[in-house]
């Protein structure tokens, strides 16, 4: 019978591979459709009523593309609509959150050193905080007090830094980054359900019953429009993040979320220009690479006060797993099987580093892997590739042993 770790790691990875996919697709088609756009011109060739159009090349046919503002005399029946890819992403987004972080609160959302709350509490400020983020931005985008995109996207990012700073105070680093990459991916989404779409299908009904549309619902889809595109590559950025702890884990993670947000506003702008006006904006780079040298500065600054505490807790999780009857028995399969390719100088020949930068030379360091360990050597055949170094099917069940037996507990001396 499958244990509730196998059962679970593999939901996480269809869910989290459902979601790769389905971002894909909505990214994919928010770079084409934001470059189609700022790249259509105008020509004598132009259709009654079009505004640009643009010839492209792919998969060894021709396409030739225009654009109308309004609509052409005869609308279609058939129209495609670029919703589906939004919404996938939202609830396989939404689904994996449940999966990682609602079902593992214990370990993955909560952190008792920042905030001391039950798992209950702890997803009610998830799932509330996603509602109000959502709120919130809307009613700045809808009210008369800020009147300019730039004094908007100021406010909004203002906004945004606080609740990064927010997120730090409740649960861990990692649940931090995901949630303020899920909360702006939120935003996204609901502006392609609440705004962009609904307007659309309000000027379609007008022009096919004759009428003109209202010239607020195309000004409002459009702000919108231009909010989700340099809110991507954050997103993209914050999503990522749960596989570097020196994004997530370290003393000042919030602000190098802030930067992250800056960083996706000078790339963007770079490639906004360039399809645009064909502008090449060298300045965009240098921004971008100084604010990625501030934000690699900010990962390795940590109050001592923060780094003992952080030592004191890995210390007790790896002494739990060195108290166990089998932990010997595993440190003898490690040393002998693992450690000539996952040591600080490696001895396997072609391996120059340690693979993912794992050392597993000391119990401690042991230990410390212990889940990974059990994942890739214990109930899996991953580690070592090809099984070269010959673990032995009795030398794996050991493993699982000393790694189910230490978290159930019955097993520890």
């Amino acid at each position: 019978m499958i244990d509730s770790t196998i059962a679970w790691d593999w939901l996480s990875f269809a869910v989290r591979w459902a979601h790769v996919v389905a971002a894909i697709g909505w990214i994919g088609a928010s770079f084409y459709f934001i470059a189609l756009d700022l790249g259509l011109r105008k020509g004598e060739t132009l259709a009654k009523g079009a505004d640009g159009e643009e010839w492209q090349v792919h998969g060894g046919g021709f396409y030739h593309v225009q654009k109308y503002m309004v609509a052409p005399d005869a609308l279609p029946d058939h129209l495609i609509w670029f919703k589906w890819d939004s919404y996938a992403t939202w609830l396989t987004g939404f689904a994996l959150m449940v999966v990682v972080y609602y079902a593992g609160a214990e370990l993955y959302l909560i952190n008792r050193d920042v905030l001391d709350i039950s798992p209950t509490v702890a997803i009610a400020i998830s799932i509330g905080s996603l509602v109000a983020g959502w709120v919130v931005y809307d009613l700045m985008c809808r009210s008369p007090a800020v009147r300019s995109d730039l004094g908007l996207m100021l406010v909004l990012y203002a906004i945004l830094v606080a609740i990064a700073w927010g997120y730090t105070q409740v649960f861990t680093g990692r649940a931090a980054f995901l949630h303020l990459g899920a909360l702006t991916a939120t935003i996204m989404s609901a502006n392609v359900a609440m705004i962009i779409i609904p307007n659309q299908r309000k000027a379609v009904a007008a022009l096919r019953a004759g009428e003109t549309p209202e010239a607020r619902l195309g000004a409002q889809a459009k702000q919108r429009s231009l909010h989700n595109n340099y809110l991507t590559l954050p997103v993209i950025f914050l999503m990522l993040s749960n596989h570097y702890p020196l994004a997530f884990a370290t003393h000042y993670n919030w602000l190098i979320a802030a930067l992250v947000f800056l960083m996706g506003v000078t790339i963007r702008h770079y490639f906004n220009s360039y399809h645009g006006a064909r502008k090449v904006l060298i300045w965009t780079w240098v921004v971008t690479l100084l604010l990625f040298g501030a934000i690699v500065w900010l990962s390795i600054l940590s109050p001592p006060t923060v780094a003992a505490k952080k030592a004191q807790a890995a210390r007790g999780i790896q002494q739990a797993f060195m108290k166990h009857k089998r932990f010997d028995q595993v440190v003898e399969v490690v040393m002998g099987r693992c450690s000539m390719c996952h040591a600080k100088e490696p001895v396997w020949e072609g391996v120059r580093r340690p693979p993912k930068g794992v050392v597993l030379e000391t119990g401690e360091q042991i230990a410390a892997h212990a889940r990974d360990i059990y994942l890739q050597a214990g109930i899996s055949r991953a580690m070592p590739p090809g099984n070269v170094t010959f673990v032995e099917p009795v030398d794996r069940a050991v493993i699982a042993e000393w790694y189910k037996g230490t978290l159930a507990g019955g097993a520890v001396n």
